[in-house]
């Protein structure tokens, strides 16, 4: 896991910095001792395995070097940082271990063709046993470093020691064949091959060492051309996805630089959603996407896009106005799955109901046609004028309308200065909202009471009101009336 913070990243430095050095120590060693051995035996195996050793020598000054290297912190040349200097580091191991399989086959090869004495003693395989007792714990150490700080360096540094247990034991069995061909009958077919037995097991420890030199330098390419993170990615992009006003996540990149992760999405948001939810989206979204990754650099961009279900539903009202037929109270919600749409209609009284109704199904056939086959579209239908209503295009109606509204909010004890009222047609309905002033030290109790109570006297008698919105404000210039009840009791709500 990657901490930010200073402290833990000075310590994961001083880790890492170990565990390279210690590295590089046991590399020496080890390719040292082999090599000794190697020319005093004249093994094939063993000498390989001291030339695999030192390849791993140089590897590990590489991973020594490029561990230092990457923790440099970002500066103009390098925004992101100096973390795909480890990740370059595993991809040069790759090639040097390749160059050494190159070695190891030729050699392996010249020799089964023209064999030559390779003496099975005690202290070759002392060598090789002391070499994999090395080669386990110090292969232990630097996956566990690497997994611990995300260091694809020492990953490979460590897989590299890995493989060395492996190939040792193929030498291993090499020199016990060598020295099974020597209690043999020098005639017998089996002492042929079993004297081959030390460049067949050369050949072998190549395999290996091909086999995961091929798995680290894809590993390598795939961080350096930011490839490879497809899981990342789709783990985020299912973290954000249910979200509370996320409508989708319509781009989610992910790069890796050494030890860091660094994520940007573009998350679809609902039109109007206000700064601090906006905020408070970015927030759950960059913790989301660090519990997917841990210790990631994120970045959100949220962009705003009306909701699918208020896109039908304003494609629904387009529909509705081209049939000429006063529509309120439209309602889309989705139910088991169906696109539910009710609605209703208002329709000339003079017509008969299948005349109505053969009206209100050429309507509804044309939404289902807009909205879908699967939207069931159920449709209440009522007369024109059944609540007669001014029409708001006729100014003097509306006034007439606005003076009703503020005779009814002078009447209502406490309330004063009727402003900002909005009046919207819906048919033959209308919907009003305003604003007004209490005093100040209104009880909430009793605000929410008055308000209530001036909707219902509206409602009775301003029947073409459909919908009324009452926006209660403290009156500070002291204009307001006093509409306290009596010994400061609240009222029941109407």
């Amino acid at each position: 896991m990657h901490d930010a913070t200073p402290g833990a990243q000075v310590q994961a430095l001083r880790e890492k910095n170990a565990a390279a050095l210690t590295s590089v120590l046991a590399a020496f060693g080890l390719t040292a001792m082999k090599l000794a051995v190697g020319l005093a035996s004249g093994s094939l195996g063993i000498l390989s395995e001291a030339a695999h050793s030192a390849l791993d020598l140089v590897a590990a000054g590489v991973t020594f070097y490029a561990v230092r290297i990457s923790a440099q912190p970002p500066d103009r040349k390098h925004p992101y940082g100096h973390g795909k200097v480890e990740n370059l580091s595993a991809l040069v191991e790759t090639l040097l271990l390749l160059a050494t399989c190159a070695w190891i086959v030729y050699e392996a090869v010249n020799r089964l063709l023209a064999p030559k004495p390779v003496e099975a003693s005690w202290l070759a395989a002392g060598v090789m046993a002391a070499s994999i007792v090395v080669d386990y714990t110090r292969s232990r150490m630097l996956l566990a470093a690497a997994k611990k700080h995300n260091s694809q360096a020492l990953q490979a540094d460590g897989l590299h020691f890995a493989t060395d247990i492996w190939s040792s034991l193929v030498v291993l069995a090499g020199l016990g064949a060598l020295a099974l061909a020597e209690g043999l009958d020098p005639a017998s077919p089996l002492v042929h091959w079993l004297r081959r037995a030390d460049s067949l097991a050369a050949l072998a420890v190549s395999g290996i060492v091909l086999w995961v030199s091929i798995r680290l330098g894809r590993q390598a390419v795939d961080v350096l051309l930011d490839a490879g993170v497809q899981e990342a990615q789709e783990g985020i992009e299912r973290a954000v996805a249910d979200l509370p006003g996320v409508l989708g996540a319509r781009r989610v990149r992910v790069r890796q630089s050494g030890p860091v992760s660094f994520v940007d999405m573009l998350l679809g948001v609902r039109a109007g959603l206000g700064l601090t939810d906006g905020h408070e989206v970015v927030r759950q979204a960059r913790a989301a996407a660090q519990a997917v990754l841990p210790g990631a650099d994120v970045l959100v961009e949220l962009r705003p896009e009306e909701d699918g279900a208020a896109r039908l539903l304003e494609r629904a009202r387009e529909v509705t106005d081209c049939f000429d037929l006063g529509m309120h109270d439209l309602d889309l919600r989705q139910a088991d799955g169906v696109l539910l749409l009710n609605l209703h209609a208002e329709v000339p009284g003079s017509l008969s109901l299948e005349e109505a109704h053969a009206r209100i199904n050429e309507m509804e056939a044309t939404l289902r046609r807009e909205l879908g086959s699967g939207c069931r579209v159920v449709t209440h239908i009522e007369p024109e004028g059944a609540h007669p209503a001014p029409a708001m295009d006729d100014p003097d109606s509306a006034e007439a309308l606005r003076q009703a509204i503020a005779e009814v909010v002078d009447e209502t004890p406490g309330m004063c200065d009727l402003h900002g009222l909005v009046l919207l047609r819906s048919g033959a309905r209308v919907s009003a909202s305003f604003h007004c002033r209490m005093r100040p030290e209104t009880p909430i109790t009793l605000a929410h009471d008055r308000t209530v109570a001036l909707e219902a006297t509206l409602r009775a008698r301003l029947p073409q009101l459909i919908r009324v919105t009452i926006h209660v404000e403290p009156d500070k210039s002291g204009t307001a009336p006093d509409g306290a009840p009596p010994d400061g009791a609240g009222e029941p709500a109407a």
